[in-house]
């Protein structure tokens, strides 16, 4: 530590927060709606990046450099994620800096599994810098608590997700329609997905409803053979299984909140094909707007809201009938339970206020 800057010194005034990233749904809704002694810094925009660009770029916070040239901008480091790029050794000269500077690092375990990387290694490697080194470790449900426990010897405080949605649209009533939809989005097909497998038992399942249909998305990049996602096969088979009437086959662009709010409540069962994960904020959209979820058994999905699952691991493979099974239940318990604009707020005050405290405990 710097004789000129006491560790963990508390601020003044309102406490401010270098998340990472800042500008994220969850991070935001991690604030009350009105002020509440919490600020959080925006997310610096990198050098050359065009102020109208969707694309993703790793954090600038997580730059030593930055930490250097802002130290006395924030008093506490909350990491949340946007870190795959970065290699132990730049984690652990980040983390040398905050503490040089004398700036308590928080640091909320989302994933305990990278959904975008095959090989585990590369973000275990990561959270074996991360989570040694943080002040105060925060994760979402107790499943993921247990695991930090038993892998580093920490205690993580369980906070839940707060709301996706805008609560605006939480008030808005769910269309009504006569057949039960079943949807999967692939995306553009990240590592944890195994969409063909959970495609094909999906299909069978819903042929064995009566006015039933499955629908299946999927990103336009997936289709176009310059992009890193192509994947000429998968498509072909889907629309193959589109031609033969067993599914619905929607290609579009990415989209924005609106029309992805409207997709998900144009199902009445959202289906996260995924292999392997730790917690969803597709899951917690579906809750916003009242649209039931089967998710996987692997990770933490059915502790951190209610969900029918599926046994479906990286390991073990999909188990169908499982699958089947919570097809049905989705379409014999309809309509599933949807989030109150009060419950959302209510919870978005409380993890606001959790988030105040433990800031200012870190800080004392």
């Amino acid at each position: 530590m710097t004789a000129q800057q006491p560790p963990h010194a508390r601020p003044a005034a309102d406490i401010r927060v270098a998340s990472v990233p800042g500008g994220h749904v969850y991070v935001r809704h991690c604030s009350a709606p009105e002020p509440d002694g919490v600020r959080r810094l925006r997310d610096p925009r990198p050098n050359g990046a065009p102020s109208t660009s969707q694309q993703w770029w790793p954090p600038v916070m997580l730059d030593p450099d930055w930490v250097n040239a802002h130290h006395e901008d924030f008093d506490v480091f909350h990491l949340h994620f946007g870190f795959d790029a970065q290699s132990p050794v730049q984690l652990t000269a980040l983390v040398d800096t905050l503490r040089q500077h004398g700036k308590p690092l928080v640091y909320t375990v989302h994933d305990l599994r990278n959904p975008h990387q095959v090989d585990p290694a590369t973000h275990d490697a990561a959270l074996d810098v991360v989570i040694p080194a943080a002040d105060h470790l925060v994760t979402l449900t107790p499943g993921a608590a247990q695991v930090i426990h038993n892998r580093w010897n920490r205690t993580a405080t369980v906070l839940p997700h707060p709301h996706v949605v805008e609560l605006s649209r939480l008030n808005r009533p769910r269309p009504s329609r006569d057949r039960f939809r079943v949807g999967v989005h692939a995306k553009s097909l990240r590592p944890n997905m195994a969409v063909l497998p959970v495609v094909r038992a999906l299909a069978d399942a819903v042929a064995e409803l009566h006015d039933a249909e499955l629908q299946v998305n999927i990103h336009r990049e997936v289709a176009d053979p310059s992009s890193a996602a192509h994947a000429p096969r998968l498509l072909s088979v889907l629309q193959e299984l589109a031609y033969r009437g067993r599914l619905t086959l929607t290609v579009h662009d990415y989209y924005d909140d609106e029309q992805l709010w409207d997709y998900l409540t144009s199902l009445d069962l959202s289906v996260l094909p995924y292999r392997f994960g730790t917690h969803s904020g597709w899951l917690e959209a579906c809750h916003d707007l009242g649209t039931a979820v089967a998710a996987p058994n692997c990770g933490f999905y059915a502790q951190q809201r209610p969900c029918l699952t599926y046994g479906h691991t990286q390991r073990e493979g999909l188990d169908e009938e499982s699958l089947r099974m919570a097809v049905r239940t989705a379409y014999d318990e309809r309509p599933a339970p949807q989030a109150t604009v009060q419950e959302r707020t209510q919870e978005r005050d409380e993890l606001a206020a959790a988030h105040r405290a433990l800031y200012a405990t870190t800080l004392r």
